[in-house]
């Protein structure tokens, strides 16, 4: 929300430095300045949400975020904590490691971040909320969570994508299930318990379904994933069937909703990350708020990934 009488910059990309090659600090803060954006590097852990909120209290109207995934997380989290998402649009610089998010997009690289900015369309997306935290792309709870908090910079920094998928196999290696419940509060309410391997709550992306990862960010649902905890050769066996001939088995359950709740059905709680942004929680409530974000696409970004299917 707008202070009365904010007179700061109307345009801002927040920076942070250590995403992905690390090496794109410079790069952005020359196309900031070419295209009329003022560039704010954070410097330590916090200063990303907090300068992003501070934009926007001040009176932007355009705010960036120059990194990954969890570079767009703080941003938008800290637009969302600051009640400012109705008041700007919120964009992505691609500088992380995997820009998972900035592809469905349709936002290629750094410098054709700026050129959507200037000329591309601007759509209204939904953003995803989990036990009061936002995420634009996906809410993963166990085993890829936990791959995704034991994957540090440096890693990504020498491995880049791989990193996450070598912590994933380490982590498969000795994984028990988390015996959880899933619950459905909408028109159909549903119920699944059980030991799960993982499940994913998607908002950008889902588990693949005919080799398309993305989800339709603009149906005011999220698409759940649970993957049950079983023997690694028969989920993946399941999953190669979905992809190829939509079929899906035993272990993997799918369903939308525009709310649900996940709960621990142990005394442990379940790590969950957020656009690979952390959190541990016994219970989570997790919603879909319809349109919430307003964002400049490129031409590639697909609003309805479900045509013609």
């Amino acid at each position: 929300m707008k202070e009365p009488g904010s007179d700061g910059p109307r345009r801002v990309v927040v920076c942070n430095p250590i995403s992905g090659s690390e090496d794109h600090v410079d790069h952005v803060r020359e196309l900031a300045d070419a295209h009329g954006f003022e560039c704010k590097e954070a410097a330590e852990a916090g200063d990303v949400p907090r300068m992003a909120a501070e934009a926007a209290t001040g009176g932007a109207e355009f705010v960036a975020a120059a990194g990954g995934d969890g570079t767009l997380n703080e941003v938008v989290n800290g637009l969302y904590g600051a009640e400012a998402l109705g008041d700007v649009t919120v964009g992505v610089v691609p500088a992380g490691t995997g820009n998972n998010f900035a592809s469905k997009l349709g936002v290629e690289s750094i410098d054709h971040a700026f050129e959507v900015f200037a000329d591309g369309e601007r759509r209204d997306v939904d953003l995803g909320v989990a036990a009061g935290r936002a995420f634009v792309n996906s809410c993963v709870g166990g085993i890829t969570a936990e791959a995704s908090a034991e994957t540090t910079p440096e890693s990504k920094r020498n491995f880049g994508v791989m990193a996450y998928v070598l912590n994933t196999v380490r982590q498969a290696v000795a994984y028990e299930g988390i015996p959880l419940t899933v619950e459905t509060r909408d028109a159909d309410p549903r119920t699944w318990s059980g030991e799960a391997a993982f499940v994913l709550v998607g908002n950008g992306r889902r588990f693949p379904v005919g080799g398309d990862a993305q989800a339709d960010m603009e149906d005011g649902l999220l698409e759940v994933t649970i993957i049950e905890d079983a023997p690694a050769v028969d989920v993946v066996g399941e999953a190669t069937r979905e992809r190829l001939f939509g079929d899906s088995g035993d272990h993997i359950h799918r369903f939308v909703t525009p709310t649900l709740t996940v709960r621990s059905a142990d005394d442990d709680p379940i790590s969950f990350s957020l656009d690979g942004e952390m959190i541990t929680s016994h219970e989570a409530d997790i919603e879909a708020l319809p349109g919430r974000l307003t964002m400049p696409v490129g031409a590639t970004y697909d609003p309805n990934p479900d045509a013609g299917a």
